[in-house]
């Protein structure tokens, strides 16, 4: 018996060029883990234009180079979906955001392929408003059991779960008819080998790293840091004993770095800070650094790979308790969680955010979120004052990595997703005709813009243009992106066929006769190419 070939296909490319950002990083992380593993016998893309095409196959190229001698990594058009799929027998889809085209890939392999496989997509923010119409594309008839949301954490799965709970109740559907994607939590990940933890200076001040966006209304508010640390030195401590580094992204516009120097210099904090660093000088400030701190308080923080970045280079962490920081940090073993309070309904905010711009309902949101400073500062103190406690909780934050948040370990996780998300039961034939109720109808929609539509009584015959080009004296325009569309070699037969004028019923009675392997829709719209070209025309 032939053994199937295992292709694994996607209408994303998985790598942007550009500024270094979380989705960024953990997208293009992800597919050199995939192609490093290799689990699959061929990897499909399927890319917008040829610029995107271009940047990924050399990409790939510098990555994968032996993969891609081998000719098993191809890079398609999405317009080649509807022939891909009809023609290979592809293991799974994979999209890089959930939001996007999950639901739509699903549609398209429901209509072309054969065989129903798993199409899932994985989560990163969930926090802007246009996210609910996005998660509303998944509730529809032709979602299935091999369908899957890869959530990173266990605080965005209860979210995404929240989401599809709210739209049925505010749409009144109903969990059977309009079923969702499975949902199940596979982490992000690092390659914990090419993190090199810090040999750690003996003396000197403890250096508290932070680093990520400093923004306050995207990331974290770093206010509450600096009241945590400027009450230890009220308490006590030496000023001269703790250094604090910022780093990561800033907009130039932004007035709030000139805040925290502002604010850090009245209590006496040492204050270090790095816009935009290298991929040299992020390695070096965490090798540098003694503690990790990051006290996110705004939801479009879902995973916190920065956090497993920490672990891997062998620092204890101090992290607020919120969203998938309590998934990474082990309190009490590889840091310390710091209690947040946050509101439970947010009227005020839901009703303006749909009009507001993103930074601003962000903003609002994350102001609500409290992160406990005293306890903030409790915390901080038993790492600033302990060598031995940090040395004991980075050891136990990189061995967590290297067991629970290496790429090995997480790209086996979605192997094993979508092994086992093949073993749900489908039912092809109820899926096939099923269109997407979001996607427009456009024939429908729009049929009645011409003065007539096909219909079976419509008597045609080849046209001028149509003779010509069957005898070789003239050659139709075909516009990219028509090759996979258009057959020229049917457009001959159509222009044989009506030497002597035929009804369009009896004209796709031929074609089917002819092509048995096309649709009544592809065979109309070869007809309507045709006419419009000159090839064929209307008998009156």
């Amino acid at each position: 018996m032939k053994k199937t070939k295992r292709i694994w296909g996607t209408l994303d490319p998985f790598f942007e060029a550009g500024p270094i950002m979380g989705r960024k990083v953990a997208n293009t992380t992800f597919l050199h883990a995939l192609l490093a593993a290799d689990p699959m016998d061929e990897y499909h893309f399927f890319l917008s234009g040829q610029r995107e095409m271009r940047d990924l196959k050399r990409h790939i190229t510098k990555h994968a180079p032996d993969l891609m001698q081998a000719g098993r990594v191809k890079f398609l058009f999405r317009r080649d979906v509807p022939q891909s799929l009809a023609t290979e027998a592809y293991y799974c889809f994979h999209q890089s955001d959930c939001i996007t085209s999950q639901p739509y890939i699903a549609r398209l392999r429901n209509a072309y392929s054969e065989r129903i496989f798993p199409v899932t997509g994985v989560i990163h923010s969930l926090s802007y408003t246009k996210y609910g119409n996005a998660f509303l594309r998944h509730l529809w008839p032709g979602t299935t059991p091999r369908d899957a949301i890869a959530c990173t954490s266990s605080a965005g799965m209860e979210s995404v779960a929240k989401y599809f709970n709210w739209l049925r109740q505010g749409f009144g559907l109903d969990a059977t008819t309009h079923p969702s994607p499975a949902l199940t939590r596979i982490p992000l990940a690092v390659n914990p080998e090419v993190f090199v933890p810090g040999e750690g200076a003996e003396g000197g001040p403890v250096r508290l790293l932070v680093f990520g966006r400093i923004s306050h209304h995207s990331k974290m508010d770093v206010v509450p840091l600096i009241r945590a640390l400027h009450r230890l030195i009220q308490d006590g401590m030496d000023p001269s004993s703790v250094e604090l580094v910022l780093a990561g992204w800033a907009s130039k516009e932004s007035v709030v770095l000139e805040t925290l120097t502002n604010l850090a210099a009245n209590a006496g904090i040492t204050l270090e800070v790095h816009v935009s660093p290298s991929e040299a000088e992020k390695v070096r400030l965490f090798q540098s650094a003694d503690v990790f701190v990051s006290i996110a308080d705004n939801p479009q923080e879902t995973f916190g790979i920065t956090m497993v970045e920490a672990g891997a280079f062998g620092l204890p962490v101090v992290a607020s308790d919120y969203d998938g920081y309590r998934d990474i940090v082990v309190h009490g073993t590889t840091g310390l969680l710091i209690p947040t309070i946050g509101p439970a309904r947010t009227p005020d905010v839901d009703v303006m955010a749909p009009v507001l711009f993103d930074n601003e309902y962000h903003l609002q949101l994350a102001q609500r979120t409290a992160v406990d400073v005293p306890g903030l500062a409790r915390n901080l103190k038993l790492l600033i004052e302990s060598p031995t406690l940090r040395r004991t909780m980075g050891e136990a934050a990189r061995k967590r990595v290297e067991q629970t948040f290496s790429w090995t370990v997480v790209m086996g996780q979605y192997v094993a997703l979508w092994d086992r998300l093949w073993a749900e039961p489908v039912k092809p034939h109820t899926l096939r005709d099923t269109p997407h109720p979001v996607a427009p109808p456009f024939g429908q929609l729009f049929g009645h813009y011409t003065s007539q539509t096909l219909n079976d009584a419509l008597v045609l015959k080849a046209g001028r243009t149509g003779e010509a080009f069957y005898r070789g004296r003239d050659f139709p325009n075909l516009y990219a992106g028509l090759h996979s569309i258009i057959d020229l070699e049917l457009i001959k037969k159509l222009v044989f066929l009506g030497r002597k004028p035929i009804t369009l019923a009896s004209l796709l009675s031929r074609i089917a006769d002819m092509a048995p392997q096309m649709t009544t829709t592809q065979m109309e719209t070869h007809v309507l190419w045709a006419l419009k070209h000159d090839i064929l025309e209307r008998v009156e």
